[in-house]
């Protein structure tokens, strides 16, 4: 199956419309971290704002739940409500079809013919649903981000929580199917516990038997590479020798740990701020085409928050950003569009399986379509 880019279907500003729509409104934000009374808050979706006659501008990059703010340079610029400053003009309105001066392009890659269905059956993704195509589509799909792209990966521990799947995300690394990384404390941890130990929460990784005292090894991998200095530091001295953050740093992907109220340790590398950690997130989200979140719910939604469902090239051209979720919960992937990720795509599976089907899938994809193993992407 060959992958094919989606074509942006821009916006006609022709019609009366657009074409005679007001001028969009900035008002001074009141002080510092607060917006005018009737801010116009931004979506995952491109928005266009009026910003002279005749001329819409589009934000280079968005996150839903903020605010636009125009520069001193005439661009449109989305911030957090945190990053305001005190006179920053920012878009007040509440319509997006332009008669604000605002527009929202909801369909900026076309609709498909299941999508303009009036009705249909099983349109909600269940455990019945059948993923064939869409394995296949995703291997397509990362084997063009490799190298002409930035794949991020949103990790919960359950990731390497098996023998299978941990060596499978590490051949996915190792490939240069991975560009980033954003995790929690636990994933980093149990993926290191199963270097030193071959367990994850005490528990063998392919019998799943509880090893003796197998509740300590977690905190005892915590404490060595504590002792160590740092994850790199503890790799450098032999301790850690395979896994998945072994590969991620000796490629240089970059990642984040973001820091939560349950964590162990935790390992240096945690970045416990969480404002901190949501702005390094972003710096990595910023760059992404193709996001895979793996069985964590709350990072699923946080990243997906900070996700636009599209990305605008140095040259000026826009392309679709891709999101899928993966969990063996319906509750989850409903969380994730529930929460305004509207283009998040779901495959309800367990996540074990999903790393080895999709690592074995992609070397099978590569064989029959000539295709070789090495790649660095990352270029969006």
């Amino acid at each position: 199956m060959a992958f094919t880019l989606p074509g942006f279907v821009p916006p006609d500003f022709s019609v009366p419309a657009l074409r005679d729509a007001p001028l969009a409104a900035f008002r001074p934000a009141p002080r510092d971290g607060v917006a005018p009374d009737d801010f116009h808050a931004t979506s995952i979706f491109p928005e266009y704002f009026h910003v002279a006659p005749g001329v819409w501008a589009l934000p280079r990059a968005a996150r839903m739940d903020c605010v636009a703010v125009r520069t001193a340079a005439g661009a449109i610029e989305v911030r957090e409500f945190r990053r305001l400053a005190k006179g920053d003009p920012v878009a007040c309105g509440r319509t997006e079809d332009g008669q604000e001066g605002i527009y929202v392009h909801a369909a900026p890659f076309g609709t498909t013919a299941a999508e303009r269905e009036k009705f249909a059956f099983r349109t909600r993704m269940t455990r019945e649903t059948s993923f064939s195509i869409d394995y296949d589509e995703l291997y397509a799909l990362l084997e063009h981000e490799r190298a002409h792209g930035c794949i991020v990966w949103v990790a919960g521990p359950a990731a390497v929580f098996d023998r299978d799947a941990r060596r499978a995300f590490t051949r996915l690394v190792e490939r240069g199917y991975v560009h980033g990384l954003l995790a929690g404390n636990a994933l980093a941890t149990h993926d290191i516990e199963g270097s030193l130990y071959g367990t994850a929460l005490g528990q063998d990784l392919y019998t799943k038997r509880s090893a003796p005292l197998g509740h300590y090894h977690h905190l005892d991998a915590l404490n060595r590479v504590r002792a160590a200095g740092s994850m790199e530091d503890a790799m450098r001295r032999g301790l850690v020798t395979d896994g998945v953050m072994r590969a991620v740093v000796q490629r240089g992907v970059p990642f984040v740990l973001a820091g939560s109220i349950r964590d162990d340790g935790p390992l240096p590398e945690v970045e416990a701020d969480v404002y901190a950690a949501q702005d390094a997130m972003r710096a990595v989200v910023e760059r992404a085409t193709t996001v895979v979140a793996l069985a964590t719910q709350l990072h699923s939604i946080a990243v997906g928050n900070m996700t636009p469902s599209y990305r605008v090239r140095e040259d000026g051209t826009v392309r679709p950003v891709f999101f899928y979720s993966v969990d063996m919960s319906e509750f989850v992937v409903d969380k994730l569009a529930n929460r305004g990720s509207l283009s998040a795509r779901s495959i309800l599976t367990n996540v074990q399986d999903f790393l080895v089907t999709t690592e074995r899938g992609l070397r099978h994809w590569c064989a029959e379509n000539g295709n070789g193993a090495n790649g660095n992407g990352a270029n969006g």
